[in-house]
């Protein structure tokens, strides 16, 4: 490399088109399940709620972690973050009301 020359790092998007993901995948069963509630909002049309943006720093490795889990599951990494902070709230709310 020529002296003052940076090297440029590839977007997770050209390192899969470059590299490909099929040895990545694994296989097995997936199961999806939605609580009863939820389902009946989401097949009803009810959740109309907005979405508020939000900014957060991860480390690179734990973002491309995410992406890997998100498209093994076949769903947007942002929704895999929601959804865990969904499992951690109401597993902290829970917990929490034991406490009292």
């Amino acid at each position: 490399m020529k002296k003052g020359a940076r090297k440029v790092k590839e977007t997770p998007a050209e390192y899969y088109d470059r590299r490909g993901v099929l040895e990545e995948l694994e296989e097995g069963p997936v199961e999806f399940a939605l609580e009863e509630e939820l389902r009946r909002q989401i097949l009803g049309g009810k959740r109309t709620r907005r979405l508020q943006n939000l900014s957060i720093k991860l480390d690179p490795a734990q973002i491309q972690a995410l992406r890997k889990i998100a498209t093994v599951k076949s769903i947007p990494y942002q929704t895999l973050i929601r959804q865990w902070l969904a499992e951690g709230i109401r597993k902290e709310l829970h917990l929490g009301a034991q406490r009292r």
